[in-house]
Parts: structure tokens; C-alpha cells; sequence
């Protein structure tokens, strides 16, 4: 019998060439990106060499292989253009109302979520502008029999303030649960039920902040694809509240998801593209949305309008009055993380360093997983500096919040302190360190 003859995957290979990308740091980063899909997958060297030899990789890998290869690149790559054939999209949900219910029921109990295993986040999601989006809910109408007013759409806004409270105190991983299983049990059904136009557009707004949050959440568990897939559901939902502001700030939302995975132009793009969106925004939206382009520019090395876009931050917010918003708020502190984050991307570390310390002096005591995110991430870049000891100090500060919060981004940060540390440990400050963070470890496995 004829033996088989495989064609080598030359697009792969040219991918490959393109980032200079290794076996085993490719195999490596689609087994983390297999984890997001809930699939998991044990590849290597090798694997990535039958691969290139034209061994086609099963299925349920291929999404994963292109995400993690859109990553290393810095860009969108498709299933095709990876010489893994055509990939074969899911059927769409029904409407916006019967999506935003499945997606939360799925995600709702912690230990379901594997059900959500088709949420990998995809950096060539295409997104609908503000007037596609406009008055695409009224297929959601027919057989309602609950009349809302704005009463609920009051019970809606102040649950969305409470859960924003409660995953600034304990952090997502307790909050995120709640905000799911009431999208279920609650707000599913106000937004199926009858009213006047006015009270059923404000209750899509209002449920478009909480799904907004929701995904929020979601992005910062480190599950970008759910995250995104609320994100989408944020928008049509906005979309058919016509409500601008929440639309702008999903928009936001995703340029912020975009620059947490390293992709650059996609962040500014929607960074930009929630600033188009929103022509009349107040100053502390103008704030918002001027911070985020201002790192999307950055992240090009477009240092130029970098520094143009954070002056107008500051212009913004020096404008601004009132109290922050529990989705979307901007103050001092925001604009001071900003501010770290284009100076880190244009090689000024110790610029960045100093303007972290200055973002948390203004950050108010209440929001206590914002706190230990940017500890974490002061500490991890003054130890990028060698600057072990002044990092010591700050991680020490870090262990202080983070023994308090449930985070997915608590628990990055504490991987890097044990990590990052083990160089050094002839300094009595990281042995100190090291022992303790042994303690929380053992506290948080109990």
C-alpha cells in the first residue's frame, strides 16, 4: 500500500521565520492558550515539528495554535494563513437577551465554566459601529408579560454599583459570580418584559453597564474570550438602549483587553474608536477614553501623540467634577497609571516607576484590588530594574492586599514575586520575602 505523503506547512513555517518564534516557546504558548479554551493540551518541540512536517494538529487545538501564534506575532493571524484549513464559526445565538442569559448561566457557579470552553478571544473580532447596533432589540418583544418601570431599572443600576464595590474590596473572583447569576435571575426577564419605550431603553442601558462589568471581570480572570464575548453582548445591548456612553466604554473596555494581550494597533483602533463614538462626552469621558489612546499610542511608538493624548487626559479631568461612576469612573489615580504605562512603552522605566507610586498615593483605600494590581505591577518592573530590595518593599505591600482579595491578577503577580525572586536569594530582604510568601501560599491552598 502506498504510504501517505504529508506536505510540510510551509505558511506555518513562514509564521514562524516572521517572529522568530522557537519550537518550544510556540508549544508553550498554545498550551496556555488550549487553558483559555478549557481544552487542555500537553504539546512540545516535537509536536510543533510534525506540525511543520505537515501532521495536521486535532480540531479542538487549531483555535488555540493561531491565538497563540496571533500573540507572539503581535497580530491577528487566521486558521488559514496558518495552513490549518478554514476554521468553522459556532452558530450565533438566537438574540442579544437569550446570549447574555446562556453566557451567564454558564458562568454564574465557578466550576461550570468549562462550558464556556469556545470563548477564546480572537484579535480579528470585528466590531459593529454605534448606528449598526441602534434599535436591533425589538426581536426580543414578543410574549412579554411583565410590565418594569423604573423602579427596576433603579434595582439594576444599584446592583451594578454593589457588585462594582464589592470586586473593588475582594476582587473579581468573588463578584463576578454574583453580577453572573443575577444577569440570570433577574435581569434576563426585566429585559424580555413590557414597558414604556422609555423605561425599556433605560433598562438595556442599564443592563448593558452590568454585562460591561461582568466582562470586565471576566478580562481581568484572565478569560479573554469570555471577557470579550460580554463585551460584544455590552454593545448591542447599548446598541439598542442608544446609549453612547455605555457603547464608548465598552469600546474602551476592549482596547484595554487588547493591550493587556499585546496587541497594539488593535488597542489604539478601538481605543480610537471609542473616542469617535462619543462627540459629546463630559470631561471625565473625555478622560477615560483620551488615558486609553494615550497607551494604545504608546504601545506603536507613536511617542509623539502619546504625550499629546495625556495632555489631554489632564486637561480632561482637571475639568471634571462629581463623583467617580461605579462603571467606567476616571480620577487622579487612573491617569497616573496611564501615565506609567506610555512611559514604560517609550523606555522610561524610572519615569514610570515614580508615576505608579503617585497613581497609588491617590488611590482611594476602598478600591483594594486596584491597589494590589498596581503594587504588583510596580514591584515586578522596579524588579525588571534590579532594583531588588526598593521591589522587596513594594511586594511586601503587595502580600499585605492580596492575602484580602480573590484575583486572577492578584495571583499572576504572586507567581512573578516567587519566580522573580529565586536569583536572589542570598539578600536577607528576599529571604525574608520568600518565607512569607510561603506563608500566603500555604493560606490560600487551605
Amino acid at each position: 500500500m502506498a504510504r501517505r505523503v504529508r506536505t510540510p506547512n510551509e505558511a506555518l513555517a513562514g509564521l514562524i521565520r516572521e517572529g522568530g518564534i522557537g519550537n518550544s516557546q510556540l508549544a508553550r504558548a498554545v498550551n496556555r492558550a488550549g487553558a483559555e479554551l478549557g481544552v487542555t493540551l500537553q504539546y512540545d518541540k516535537s509536536s510543533v515539528s510534525h506540525w511543520l512536517a505537515g501532521s495536521m494538529p486535532k480540531p479542538e487545538a487549531r483555535a488555540a495554535i493561531t491565538e497563540a501564534i496571533s500573540r507572539l506575532l503581535g497580530r491577528p493571524v487566521t486558521s488559514l494563513e496558518a495552513g490549518l484549513g478554514e476554521t468553522t464559526d459556532l452558530p450565533n445565538t438566537p438574540d442579544v437577551v437569550s446570549g447574555v442569559v446562556d453566557l451567564g448561566r454558564a458562568d454564574m457557579d465557578p466550576s461550570r465554566r468549562a462550558v464556556l470552553g469556545t470563548g477564546l478571544y480572537s484579535a480579528a473580532l470585528m466590531v459593529p459601529s454605534f448606528e449598526d447596533v441602534t434599535g436591533r432589540l425589538e426581536a426580543t418583544a414578543a410574549g412579554r408579560t411583565v410590565r418594569i418601570g423604573m423602579g427596576e431599572v433603579a434595582t439594576v443600576r444599584t446592583m451594578t454599583e454593589k457588585i462594582a464595590d464589592i470586586l473593588d474590596d475582594l476582587g473579581g473572583g468573588h463578584a463576578r459570580p454574583m453580577a453572573a447569576a443575577f444577569l440570570v435571575n433577574t435581569v434576563g426577564s426585566y429585559l424580555r418584559a413590557d414597558g414604556s419605550e422609555a423605561v425599556k431603553k433605560a433598562m438595556r442601558a442599564a443592563a448593558s453597564d452590568l454585562v460591561y462589568l461582568t466582562g470586565w471581570m471576566a478580562m481581568y480572570e484572565r478569560e479573554h474570550g469570555v471577557g470579550q464575548r460580554y463585551y460584544e453582548k455590552a454593545l448591542k445591548l447599548a446598541g439598542g438602549a442608544e446609549d453612547h456612553v455605555t457603547y464608548c466604554r465598552t469600546l474602551r473596555g476592549m482596547a484595554l483587553q487588547a493591550s493587556n494581550l499585546g496587541y497594539g494597533n488593535k488597542a489604539l483602533e478601538l481605543a480610537d474608536s471609542a473616542a469617535e463614538a462619543a462627540p459629546a462626552a463630559g470631561p471625565r469621558l473625555t478622560a477615560f477614553l483620551r488615558g486609553q489612546q494615550a497607551h494604545g499610542a504608546a504601545m506603536v511608538k507613536d511617542r509623539r501623540m502619546a504625550f499629546t493624548r495625556l495632555r489631554e487626559t489632564e486637561d480632561a479631568l482637571s475639568q471634571a467634577d462629581g463623583r467617580n461612576d461605579a462603571v467606567g469612573g476616571y480620577d487622579r489615580a487612573a491617569y497616573l497609571f496611564h501615565t506609567a504605562h506610555v512611559l514604560w512603552e517609550v523606555g522610561d522605566q524610572q519615569g514610570s516607576v515614580k508615576a505608579l507610586r503617585r497613581s497609588n498615593k491617590h488611590r482611594p483605600e476602598a478600591e483594594r484590588q486596584g491597589r494590589v494590581h498596581a503594587t504588583g505591577l510596580l514591584a515586578t518592573r522596579l524588579l525588571t530594574m534590579r532594583h531588588v530590595e526598593e521591589s522587596c518593599a513594594e511586594w511586601e505591600q503587595f502580600l499585605d492586599g492580596y492575602t484580602a482579595i480573590s484575583s486572577a491578577r492578584g495571583d499572576d503577580h504572586f507567581a512573578t514575586l516567587r519566580e522573580g525572586l529565586r536569583p536572589y536569594q542570598q539578600l536577607p530582604a528576599v529571604r525574608a520575602l520568600s518565607e512569607r510568601a510561603r506563608e500566603v501560599a500555604r493560606l490560600k491552598a487551605a
